[in-house]
């Protein structure tokens, strides 16, 4: 994703604004039907955890979806599923063991770009099953996507309008940690790739690398905002020292309406930060724990 890194670094604005926005269960209501159809069935299959099904599918969706770690990269998040699963009293006494994926975890720690085409270079020059095991389980899910999430899902209601208005003021930016071939397939689909000058996905980096690549020099701190559903997508504007709005999930459309009726404007008008979006973002972060309920 040469390419994507050198727009993001090269780009030269045609406004003062800078306007960030993550793509899965933000603009697009496929975090469900991903996850549910296509990521977690997978990693039933290929990680050989039908003994544990129903265990292994209430890990990976508190992750995923409904947890702090909601948004984050699919191979930490895969890794974060195991180990609540390896400390999960009724999954022990199921027999469940620890997966043994050494190399794996140190890669993730180690690679920058945590996607299909770093670990396919891996798996190139090294023989390691736990990698191979993988990058098959992420390719089969790439290859489910896009057989079930077919035609693609509209925007929610007013994230287009959100954009019309928004880039008349502000450089647009996809931020997002799904593979770039997707993104720029949905964003294509809904006619929505024009208004955005990139679309970076996990090959070009994190949401944070994203950020720091495009606003470096160019877009003050605070007149760059970052919208997104996860605590990943708060964090990276928080590293970047920029504005976060958050579309809560389950209550997306009335966040997009509150965007686009009001919190836009604030944006622009520089009365944004302080107290309106620490509210926001106390109610975005009293929705996703990080205990998950069977521990509770």
């Amino acid at each position: 994703m040469t390419n994507t890194i050198d727009t993001l670094k090269t780009y030269k604005p045609e406004h003062e604004f800078l306007i960030c926005i993550d793509s899965d269960g933000c603009v697009f209501d496929t975090m469900e039907i991903k996850q549910k159809e296509c990521f977690i069935p997978n990693i039933i299959k290929h990680w050989d955890l039908q003994p544990f099904s129903k265990y292994a599918r209430m890990a990976a969706e508190f992750v995923n979806l409904y947890s702090t770690w909601r948004g984050i990269n699919r191979f930490p998040a895969l890794i974060k599923v195991f180990d609540l699963l390896a400390d999960w009293d009724v999954a022990l006494a199921r027999g469940y063991e620890t997966l043994n994926t050494p190399n794996l975890r140190r890669w993730i720690e180690e690679e920058t770009r945590l996607g299909n085409p770093a670990l396919e270079a891996y798996c190139a020059e090294h023989n390691h099953p736990d990698m191979h095991q993988a990058l098959a389980w992420s390719s089969d899910v790439n290859k489910t996507v896009g057989e079930v999430v077919k035609g693609g899902l509209p925007p929610f209601p007013l994230a287009r309008e959100t954009f019309d208005s928004g880039g008349k003021l502000a450089d647009l930016l996809v931020c997002s940690q799904t593979p770039t071939a997707a993104l720029e397939r949905e964003w294509q689909e809904q006619d929505l790739d024009g208004y955005v000058f990139a679309i970076a996905g996990q090959e070009a980096g994190t949401k944070t690398e994203h950020i720091a690549l495009a606003t470096e020099g160019r877009y003050d701190q605070s007149k760059t905002l970052m919208i997104g559903d996860a605590p990943g997508d708060r964090k990276a504007a928080a590293a970047n020292g920029a504005l976060f709005y958050p579309i809560l999930p389950g209550a997306e459309e009335d966040s997009w309406a509150r965007l686009h009726g009001e919190a836009l404007d604030r944006f622009f008008a520089g009365t944004y930060a302080g107290s309106y979006e620490q509210d926001l973002i106390q109610a975005f972060e009293e929705q996703l724990p990080d205990t998950p309920p069977w521990k509770q």
